[in-house]
């Protein structure tokens, strides 16, 4: 199936704190900290584009392989469609910006799910075609879509950026892709959705449905029941399962429902925010660089996104 030659994750040169979310909305300073736990967090400056630091990430990626910028066929830029620009691809922008003349560039949108719905589009493509790889770029703008003056959107105020790249390809993998399986409840829909004011985007939840919660304890378990089913693994044989850093309350609750021991995921909470769909490549660059995951370890990537969609990855790690 192919997998994980290599990724990158570049984060911004500026933050957002805490007691900037204070004097902006009027919400306590503790009741932020219960939402980011920690009190600043990368996010874009005004002059920050991230499809910039998404080909950062890129041309690094491509420079420490060795890769030919011809030798990529499929350029895929990920995150909400909310891109720096309107009626623009990214993806062709970063291809132009790394010298990659010869791939089909396009976008894929499924909000912070989409990072790993493009490696697995991505991967179909490579079966399929001709080109040895593929890069799939996370650039979406999370921190610019919260209106940090809405105490109203507070549940958001840990929303920030870091632009990442995956080179992916046939062999030579340092996590070979297993298994996935995604699935999305329609219902949730329109329980957020953009208003365009002062020329942003922001984002708005819509009246107050209850149930989310219970939502992603339910299609998470499911969809790890799929992705182990299809391997002929249990969960004792997980050796680490990492997952989106939205909130920590949720990701608590949902090794617990699992089984699965603290120990074996990464709690960055209190170094980042929510960096969006870059959130399993930080917590997995960490453990290697850090020399905790080794070769043969079965690595499970749980992602989700507005819609509401929910998605497991099973990963086995190779090693460089």
């Amino acid at each position: 199936m192919g997998g994980i030659v290599d990724f990158e994750v570049v984060f911004p040169s500026s933050t957002v704190d805490v007691r900037e979310l204070h004097e902006s909305s009027g919400v306590p300073v503790a009741d932020i900290l219960a939402i980011t736990h920690t009190e600043s967090f990368p996010a874009l400056d005004e002059d920050e584009a991230a499809w910039e630091l998404a080909a950062t990430a890129g041309r690094t990626v491509l420079e420490r392989n060795g890769i030919d910028p011809d030798d990529i066929g499929l350029v895929i830029y990920a995150g909400s469609g909310e891109w720096d620009l309107p009626f623009w691809s990214p993806a062709a922008k970063v291809a132009d910006e790394l010298g990659i003349g010869n791939a089909h560039c396009f976008e894929v949108a499924n909000f912070c799910n989409g990072g790993m719905t493009a490696v697995r589009t991505a991967l179909a493509e490579l079966a399929v075609g001709t080109a040895r790889y593929a890069l799939v770029l996370v650039g979406d703008r999370l921190s610019r879509l919260v209106d940090h003056e809405d105490a109203e959107s507070k549940a958001l105020f840990n929303f920030g950026d870091a632009p990442a790249a995956i080179l992916l390809g046939r062999e030579d993998c340092l996590l070979d892709v297993l298994a996935s399986a995604v699935r999305t409840d329609p219902s949730w829909a329109d329980y957020y959705s953009g208003d365009v004011e002062d020329d942003r985007v922001l984002m708005r939840r819509r009246g107050r449905r209850q149930g989310l919660g219970d939502a992603y304890l339910e299609n998470f378990p499911a969809r790890v029941d799929d992705v182990l089913a299809a391997l002929g693994r249990s969960v004792e044989d997980v050796d680490w399962f990492l997952i989106n850093q939205g909130d920590k309350g949720m990701h608590e609750k949902l090794l617990a429902r699992l089984g699965i021991p603290a120990e074996k995921s990464v709690f960055n909470y209190h170094r980042y925010g929510h960096m969006g769909g870059s959130d399993p490549f930080i917590a997995l660059g960490d453990l290697i660089d850090e020399k905790r995951v080794e070769p043969g370890d079965l690595v499970l990537v749980a992602a989700s996104g507005m819609g509401f969609s929910w998605g497991v990855t099973a990963l086995e790690y190779r090693g460089r």
